[in-house]
């Protein structure tokens, strides 16, 4: 017969295997929600700050967001900060911003690169197969730059551009000089006023020359072409790099690995930026859902500490 003392023992037992078993269950849980990689549970920055810069195109738009997506599910405090294409590249330059993913090259960005090379930590590729030039709808006359001189009335003698301080404005006006189209005015505004007018173009099936790269959504919207470029005044294929400050590799290894493992395709990209053109599309949450539902490829992003 068990006395008050066995009985005190054996409960006193039986608490303790309770209590290791649930601590058992919750580390599990913990572990397992860790191997997981970057979770849907974005945390409230406990790691540090991040500061990043990018230039309002909707390619880097997309980017930049699902970085800072994938950033705040491993812990980080992440500010976006919006410039002109110089200043993005200045501020990461003299460590206003830790990193941008939106680094044109070797074409579109070149002077602003050149300036600030040894000043950056190129992490290389991002994402390949880019392209710049000039755009019309499918329909058009036009099929190369030249063609443009014979259609001037057609395009009330003007291209639709973007941003002044852009790369692609450079080489737009440096096309202008070389195909002799002194008659034919670029308008810049940004790439919203350029969407927008090309929109307003083709619902009335009217002739229109646009400044255009890709990736971009307005090429899923609409049936697109580019004019042929014989002079090869916007280059040929570019690729789009990953720049960081100097210094941060030491202050932030995880996220400088994070930056540096950051790649996806012009097809993962091009996703992104068509749900952000859905009404009231909020660009962060759009990031989010895309990295939730990308876990593979974001995985490989990680560094294996976090996976």
């Amino acid at each position: 017969m068990m006395n008050k003392q066995d009985a005190s023992r054996t409960t006193l037992n039986v608490t303790a295997k309770m209590n290791a078993a649930t601590k058992a269950l919750l580390l599990g849980a913990v572990m397992s929600s860790s191997l997981a990689g970057a979770s849907a549970v974005y945390a409230a920055g406990d790691k540090g700050d991040v500061t990043l810069a990018y230039v309002e195109w909707s390619s880097e738009v997309a980017s930049t967001n699902v970085v800072k997506a994938v950033l705040e599910s491993q812990g980080y405090n992440v500010e976006l900060k919006a410039l002109s294409a110089a200043a993005m590249f200045q501020a990461v330059a003299f460590g206003d911003a830790d990193g941008m993913v939106g680094a044109w090259l070797p074409t579109t960005h070149e002077d602003y690169m050149a300036k600030i090379a040894d000043k950056v930590d190129d992490l290389g590729v991002n994402l390949e197969g880019t392209k710049l030039g000039l755009v019309v709808p499918s329909y058009s006359k036009l099929e190369t730059i030249d063609d443009i001189k014979t259609h001037a009335d057609d395009i009330d003698e003007r291209i639709v551009g973007i941003e002044p301080g852009a790369g692609l404005t450079r080489l737009t006006e440096q096309v202008l000089e070389d195909y002799a189209l002194e008659d034919i005015d670029l308008t810049t505004g940004s790439g919203a006023t350029m969407t927008a007018a090309l929109s307003n173009a083709i619902k009335g099936e009217r002739e229109i020359v646009v400044t255009g790269w890709t990736p971009h959504w307005m090429f899923a919207r609409w049936d697109l072409k580019y004019l042929d470029d014989p002079k090869g005044v916007y280059g040929g294929a570019e690729e789009i790099h990953t720049l960081a400050r100097k210094g941060l590799e030491e202050d932030m290894p995880e996220v400088y690995a994070i930056l540096d493992n950051f790649a996806w395709t012009p097809a993962d990209m091009g996703e992104v930026m068509l749900n952000n053109q859905e009404d009231d599309a909020d660009p962060y949450e759009t990031a989010k859902a895309w990295v939730e539902s990308h876990q593979d490829i974001v995985k490989e992003w990680l560094p294996a500490a976090a996976e």
